[in-house]
């Protein structure tokens, strides 16, 4: 990598973050700063602007999962990689929806970590989970949603237009358009409101 990419790892133990720093450095090109709490974390985010974030998901002054919310409302472009200890697709899910590049259980080996590194610094907006896979053919098998699909679903209750919403996904409003389609006659209804209940009702949204 040519370009030093700005990093901020956020985690109350610092064993995870010594951990997450010695991997990077091994790679090379990360400037890498560190936080231990939500408060921290907010105030690291606001002056560095970093291109990737590691978030443990339980920090001791809040939810991990509301950082990755804050930072979403001033950076698209972020990749922001969520760590926990939970394997539950609750956990993963709402990882997803608050709008998260990927999810990482805490176990994972550095081979795997830097995968989902480079698929977050790539595709910042398109989630990754490694039980993505088996989330989607458990919970969602009757609507047969993609994982795209599923992470605009996840989008359409706050209320943006389709030209908000095709900026926030980082794709073209046509495209947008065929993929609400294909949610719609998925879900057999005829509009966001019925898609958005109809979800609500399957557990696929809060």
């Amino acid at each position: 990598m040519s370009a030093s990419i700005t990093t901020l790892i956020i985690d109350d133990h610092a064993v995870v973050r010594d951990g997450i720093r010695r991997a990077l450095e091994m790679r090379g090109g990360f400037s890498i700063y560190a936080a231990a709490s939500k408060s921290e974390a907010i105030a690291q985010a606001a002056a560095l602007d970093p291109q990737l974030i590691f978030v443990d998901i339980n920090l001791p002054d809040g939810n991990g999962l509301e950082f990755v919310t804050w930072v979403r409302t001033i950076s698209k472009s972020a990749a922001i990689i969520v760590l926990s200890m939970h394997e539950e697709d609750e956990y993963v899910l709402a990882a997803m929806r608050a709008g998260a590049s990927s999810y990482l259980h805490k176990s994972e080996p550095i081979p795997v970590l830097l995968t989902f590194v480079d698929h977050a610094l790539t595709s910042p907006n398109s989630f990754s989970a490694k039980s993505m896979a088996q989330i989607l053919e458990r919970d969602q098998d009757a609507f047969h949603l993609s994982q795209r699909e599923l992470q605009i679903l996840s989008q359409l209750d706050e209320g943006d237009s389709l030209k908000a919403l095709s900026a926030r996904l980082f794709i073209a409003e046509s495209t947008l358009k065929k993929h609400l389609s294909s949610i719609y006659s998925k879900l057999d209804v005829e509009n966001r409101v019925q898609a958005i209940a109809k979800a609500r009702r399957a557990g696929l949204l809060k």
